[in-house]
């Protein structure tokens, strides 16, 4: 399965991964989750936002326990994070069945939409979107770097946009979730631990800040003459860093946009987007306040924001109790465990990685640690499915 994958929507002159949502490479990667689905006798289904589902037993049955992640990616990432999880939890179906487990409980592999927003600049969409966290004319409404619309981009790859929405029907199925993922730094790295169990996600957004000044000639225009945006976007850079280290949290400007773009001409228009995360939500507001403080006259939209998200303590617990007790640690990046953790019990397990890098193309894990993890992934599922009745449902 991993070696299927891996050439699919591969930017060769980065060797990074350009998988955004409602494109010719999401396409083929959505192609293959189907034929994972239906190779193995699997009921497969999309759902009204896009998101796939590979069901084991009735559908309708409720109480499933659900696993899986993304296969989107963002901008040249690496080739783990999102494809991990999905393969992982196709694998861990494997080895159920080689066990010969025979499950009470329905049991989905699931791959949501559009979970990095790397096209339409929002994050876990076909998460957002089920849960009703993000409103259908708004997500209909987002435009990609083209100017192209997101109800486009699906009516082109075939999903009807007019269709999306809560789905309490889909979500009054769930009784777990658990999202097996590379871990995105370097806490399991200094330990003899290859798999982890999340415990919280820390609050994250992100915010367009758009600087105007005036367009003009760079070899004529006096200095003391110019109205030039990019001062104020690099001042801006640097508060961000500053209050960010003061304050314990992280805050990143990682895309910009210049008008009209030419190396000889003075902007007029500096559009930069902010990604701004810390441990709790009072000092992820004082951090935005005082990094727009410092950017002056900017005009500022905040086009995310997901509060902190603590994973259920009993469903997590009983994942750490499975595994042995291995580590329990937080972290700073969003999933659609978290978007789903307001309406279901959620979990999450992490994969080490050896460097800590990830949305890079030197994101890695290592093979037995990958394999490490589907047996992890493998043993809480069977715990969860074949659990007796009261136990099964006491995440909830």
């Amino acid at each position: 399965m991993w070696r299927e994958l891996l050439p699919v929507g591969r930017y060769d002159a980065t060797g990074g991964y350009r998988r955004h949502a409602w494109t010719a490479a999401d396409g083929e990667c959505r192609a293959w989750f189907a034929e994972q689905a239906r190779s193995r006798g699997l009921t497969y289904e999309v759902d009204r936002n896009g998101n796939q589902w590979a069901w084991l037993g009735d559908p309708a049955a409720g109480d499933a326990v659900v696993t899986g992640s993304h296969l989107d990616s963002v901008p040249d990432g690496g080739a783990y994070d999102g494809p991990l999880g999905v393969v992982a939890s196709f694998a861990a179906l494997d080895a159920l069945a080689r066990r010969g487990v025979r499950p009470d409980r329905p049991l989905a592999v699931v791959n949501f939409g559009d979970e990095e927003g790397a096209r339409f600049g929002v994050a876990c969409v076909g998460s957002r979107l089920m849960t009703g966290i993000l409103e259908p004319g708004h997500a209909r409404g987002l435009r990609d770097g083209d100017g192209v619309l997101l109800a486009d981009a699906m009516e082109r790859a075939g999903q009807d946009p007019s269709a999306i929405g809560r789905d309490d029907e889909r979500l009054s199925r769930v009784g777990a979730f658990v999202e097996l993922h590379v871990e995105q730094g370097r806490h399991l790295a200094d330990t003899p631990y290859p798999v982890g169990v999340a415990s919280a996600i820390w609050p994250h957004g992100r915010w367009r800040f758009d600087f105007r000044g005036e367009a003009n000639h760079a070899g004529t225009t006096r200095l003391q003459d110019r109205r030039d945006p990019m001062l104020d976007y690099a001042a801006t850079v640097l508060a961000a860093r500053e209050r960010a280290r003061a304050a314990g949290a992280l805050a990143t400007f990682g895309k910009i946009r210049v008008e009209p773009n030419g190396t000889n001409a003075i902007a007029s228009l500096v559009t930069a987007w902010l990604d701004s995360r810390a441990a709790d939500s009072a000092t992820l507001d004082a951090l935005v306040e005082e990094i727009s403080a410092a950017a002056g006259d900017a005009e500022i939209t905040r086009e995310s924001y997901t509060p902190v998200v603590d994973f259920d303590v009993p469903l997590r617990d009983r994942l750490a109790r499975v595994l042995g007790g291995v580590p329990v640690l937080p972290t700073g990046a969003g999933h659609d465990a978290g978007i789903l953790a307001s309406a279901v019990p959620t979990a999450m397990l992490f994969v080490r990685n050896p460097t800590g890098v990830s949305h890079s193309p030197h994101e890695h894990a290592e093979e037995p640690d990958c394999l490490t993890g589907v047996a992890a992934l493998a043993d809480v599922l069977q715990d969860l499915l074949c659990a007796p009745p009261d136990a099964a449902r006491s995440p909830r």
